[in-house]
């Protein structure tokens, strides 16, 4: 297979898993683990993905964020896992916050039949919330209708009234040097403070999030435990800076 080819095959392969390792490339490729990698140190130059560890992802801007119905048909049944696992914690009579993201409204279902209280700033929470008669409150602020959430200085302000058993956030990048990360300062604030706000605080993240860096940091890894389905030989590392949960599908 000549390299422009094969380098085509590579690239339409990480398009359709989002994030491929160098072990399912040479699968599809039939060539050495020596050679794809070259191919991907190549390809990075060019600007066509970017590496990251034993693989490669698409490459897509820090600001970059995708809307709310992207986010919950992405990676469904893992997000469905790390959601279930994440109801768990969940006691009877606690006051938690789910924020506005596509893995913390997998929740929702799991919670139905516990006595407990949900702040959210998350519009599309809300029907389900409802439907499943979880006593809820919303933050008043900006909606953004890219993912339906509640931002601004409004939901800042109504934010700091409450004090939370347990928090349950998603981030768009995970990674050891830069954290929790996600592309809206405005997100990122009211992830801040919750973070401050709550006992207990868990960050849920498929493997999709890791060794991704967007925009505005959220805080150090150490700041929240981590729920996910990432099982690399990486993991370890993460280990070393927070405590980390992994489900299986």
């Amino acid at each position: 297979m000549l390299t422009p080819e094969r380098q085509q095959l590579i690239l339409k392969t990480v398009k359709n898993d989002h994030t491929s390792k160098i072990k399912r490339l040479v699968e599809v490729t039939g060539a050495s683990e020596s050679t794809i990698r070259r191919d991907l140190d190549q390809m990075e130059e060019q600007g066509l993905l970017r590496r990251v560890h034993g693989g490669a992802s698409l490459r897509s801007s820090a600001s970059e964020e995708p809307t709310m119905g992207e986010k919950v048909t992405r990676f469904h049944s893992e997000k469905q896992a790390i959601a279930q696992f994440a109801a768990s914690l969940v006691q009877e009579g606690d006051c938690i916050f789910i924020d506005a993201g596509s893995t913390t409204y997998e929740m929702i279902p799991f919670l139905k039949e516990k006595n407990i209280i949900v702040v959210t700033n998350g519009l599309s929470h809300l029907d389900a919330l409802n439907t499943h008669q979880i006593k809820t409150y919303v933050l008043g602020g900006l909606v953004k209708h890219q993912t339906g959430a509640v931002v601004g200085a409004g939901a800042i302000q109504n934010l700091q009234q409450y004090r939370f058993d347990q928090c349950f956030m998603g981030a768009n990048g995970v990674t050891l040097k830069d954290g929790y990360t996600t592309p809206d300062p405005e997100e990122a604030a009211i992830k801040q403070m919750t973070l401050n706000l709550s006992k207990n605080r868990y960050v849920l993240a498929d493997h999709s999030k890791f060794e991704k860096v967007a925009f505005m940091k959220i805080s150090d890894l150490s700041e929240a435990e981590i729920i996910t389905d990432y099982n690399d030989a990486s993991i370890e590392e993460y280990r070393k800076k927070t405590n980390i949960k992994v489900v299986t599908t």
